[in-house]
C-alpha cells in the first residue's frame, strides 16, 4: 500500500467515523451543545465541510465543489452562538454536502504523487500547512477532534457509545 492509498483510506475511514457518529442523531440533536459554550454538531460539521473545502482549494483550486449558495454564512464564529434550527440546514443536506465535498478530497488526494507531498501548502497556512502532504494527514486529525466533541454530546443524549 502506497502513502496515498493509506491518506486517501483514512479520509474515507474518518468519513464513515464521523457518518456512523450522528446516524442515529435527528434534526433536533444536531443542536444539542454538550455544555452552553460548546458548538453543536450541526455547527461542527458546516465547519469541517468549509474548512476542508478551503484548505483543499487553497492548494488545488476547484477541487473540492463551492457550498451550496448561501452555506458558508451559516457557518461563521458569530453563528456558532446560534442555536436556532432556522439558521443552520438540516443534517439529510449536512450529510450530502459533507459526503460529496470528501469523495471530491479522496478523488484530489489519490491524483497526488508523493512529489506533491512535498510541495508548500497554501501560504496563509503555512504555518499549520506546511506541506501539500501535512494537508492530507491533518483532514482526518480535524475530524477526529470533532469526532471526541460529538462523543460526548452522543452521552448526553444517552445514546450508545460508538467504539
Amino acid at each position: 500500500m502506497t502513502p496515498i492509498e493509506v491518506m486517501a483510506g483514512s479520509l474515507a475511514q474518518s468519513h464513515k467515523m464521523l457518518k456512523d457518529h450522528i446516524a442515529d442523531f435527528s434534526d433536533a440533536d444536531m443542536l444539542t451543545r454538550p455544555t452552553p459554550a460548546a458548538n453543536h454538531t450541526a455547527w461542527q460539521l458546516g465547519h469541517l465541510i468549509l474548512a476542508e473545502a478551503g484548505m483543499v482549494n487553497a492548494c488545488a483550486p476547484g477541487a473540492v465543489p463551492p457550498p451550496p449558495a448561501g452555506f458558508s454564512d451559516k457557518f461563521t464564529k458569530e453563528t456558532a452562538k446560534n442555536d436556532d434550527p432556522k439558521a443552520f440546514v438540516g443534517k439529510s443536506e449536512l450529510l450530502a454536502v459533507f459526503d460529496r465535498n470528501r469523495t471530491a478530497t479522496i478523488a484530489w488526494a489519490k491524483t497526488l504523487t508523493p512529489a506533491d507531498f512535498e510541495k508548500p501548502g497554501p501560504e496563509k497556512m503555512r504555518e499549520f500547512i506546511p506541506t501539500v502532504g501535512h494537508l492530507v494527514a491533518l483532514l482526518p486529525v480535524h475530524d477526529a477532534m470533532h469526532l471526541g466533541q460529538i462523543q460526548v454530546i452522543r452521552r448526553k443524549l444517552g445514546r450508545p457509545l460508538i467504539f
